[in-house]
Parts: C-alpha cells; sequence; structure tokens
C-alpha cells in the first residue's frame, strides 16, 4: 500500500517507525519476539516500508519521550481512545482474568466466589505510585484487603519480562490466586511448568463499579489522522491474520471489540 510518505506531518517518512518497549513481553521486546511486534512486522509489510523501532521503557513519560519528539510514528498497543493520543478503531478487546494453579481444585470464575475471601490474592500494581488496577480496586470495594499482595507491574526492570513475576508467584505458590490484564495472564500461564487455570473476568461492568474489559488500539501523533485511517483500512485487512497472532500468544480475545470507529 503505497503513499506512506503522506501520513504523517513533516518529512516524507521512508520507513514504518514504532515506538516500543524493549523488555515488555508480551507485548514486545527487543528480538522482536512479542505480539506487537508481529502486528508491526505484518503492517509494515503491507505497507511495503522497512519496520524501524525506538526502544524506550512504556513508563510515565512514554508518549511524551517517543511519539512527541517525532523519533518514531505509531504505538501498536494503547487503550482505544486514549486520550494522549489518536487512536485508530479497536483491532480487539481483552479483560482481566484469574489465574490459579490446576492442581488445587479451585472453581473461581468472579470475584463474589466466597473462597477469595480466605486465599492469597496477587495483583500487579501500577506506575510509581502504585495506583491499584481494577481487580485490586474491586477486591477492596468487598472488603477482600487482609491477603491481597501487589506486584509491581514493572518490578526488577533489569531482568526479562517483569510484569511475569505475578503469574511465577502462583505457580510457585506464593499467592493462589492471581487477577491480572488478560495478555499477560494467557501468555505467561502457558510458559509455567506447573499447569495454570486462566479464567477471564465478565465483559460488563462490576457490582464495584469497576471495569475489567478494554479495546486495544493503534496510537499515532493527533495531527496523524491520514495515518491513523490507513492504519485503519490495514487492520481491517488483517483481521484475520492479527487474530492468529493473539491466539498464538494466549491473549483471551472478546468480541466485538474489532468495530470501525463510529
Amino acid at each position: 500500500m503505497a503513499g506512506f510518505a503522506l501520513m504523517a506531518a513533516g518529512p516524507p517518512v521512508r520507513a514504518f517507525r514504532v515506538c516500543a518497549d524493549p523488555n515488555d513481553m508480551p507485548y514486545s521486546d527487543r528480538a522482536q519476539e512479542g505480539y506487537e511486534n508481529r502486528i508491526a512486522t505484518l503492517l509494515a509489510h503491507d505497507l511495503g516500508l522497512p519496520l524501524e523501532y525506538t526502544w524506550f521503557p512504556q513508563m510515565r513519560g512514554f508518549v511524551r519521550k517517543t511519539l512527541n519528539t517525532n523519533v518514531c510514528d505509531v504505538i501498536i498497543g494503547v487503550p482505544a481512545h486514549y486520550d494522549p493520543v489518536l487512536t485508530t478503531a479497536p483491532y480487539f478487546r481483552s479483560t482481566y482474568a484469574l489465574v490459579y494453579r490446576a492442581d488445587r481444585g479451585y472453581h473461581i470464575t468472579t470475584l463474589d466466589d466466597p473462597a477469595l475471601t480466605s486465599l492469597r490474592i496477587g495483583v500487579h500494581l501500577i506506575g510509581d505510585d502504585y495506583q491499584n488496577t481494577p481487580g485490586a480496586a474491586a477486591l477492596a470495594a468487598r472488603g477482600i484487603i487482609d491477603h491481597v499482595v501487589g506486584f509491581p507491574l514493572v518490578g526488577d526492570y533489569n531482568k526479562p519480562a517483569p510484569a511475569a513475576r505475578l503469574i511465577d508467584a502462583v505457580a510457585r505458590d506464593s499467592v493462589d490466586v492471581a487477577i491480572a490484564w488478560g495478555p499477560l495472564a494467557g501468555y505467561f500461564a502457558t510458559r509455567e511448568p506447573t499447569r495454570l487455570v486462566v479464567v477471564p473476568l465478565p465483559d460488563a461492568p462490576d457490582a464495584s463499579g469497576q471495569q475489567f474489559a478494554f479495546d486495544i488500539a493503534i496510537g499515532v501523533r493527533h495531527r496523524d489522522k491520514v495515518l491513523a485511517d490507513t492504519l485503519d483500512s490495514l487492520l481491517v485487512h488483517e483481521r484475520p491474520a492479527i487474530r492468529r497472532i493473539l491466539h498464538d500468544y494466549g491473549v483471551p480475545v472478546l468480541g466485538p471489540g474489532d468495530q470501525e470507529k463510529q
């Protein structure tokens, strides 16, 4: 698909330039083994352009220090309607999930299961100020706080895939149940030596008011509407291939989540 030079403001762009984290599996890493790396490769191929990366940890200031400095043009995975960027139509929808060892005999499918009041529950914490994720907030609204263990989402960034520590804790029996974002839960659960069960939480507002399911899109600069429109067309064209990629990585995908932009 020709004409990429018309997609972004400023000088003609000669490559598909992606902003990505070098150590954030299952999304991306420097070896380009994440599912966002595979999607980027697919889109670059469709555009007939070389793929180039700007690597930067996806922490506070990521958009400001990458996309907004014009060193790259595209972020492959952002929440739909994420204000700092212009987003494409969502290319998938996922949800938070419960993760526990298969050999424990649990049959927990919701946060209202009475068993959760006595089990050790691991949750991710976000950012330098350790904000609660939706699962942690929903547990607190139910008064379940005494046995909840927080794991920094970034953690020790010097180790591969720092977000995996939460799922590791379930496999090691350090916690009984984890509540994790579906793509993380699905990917890392299949890579543990102990068989783990992954149960996606419902795609509906929780009684606590928390939302567990989110649409994921591609982000570009607000001024790059033509680029966003072009990517929308490619996402529709490549929907089956993208679904296969997500399946390969164990990502729980909810429908529809890939509707056209309104």
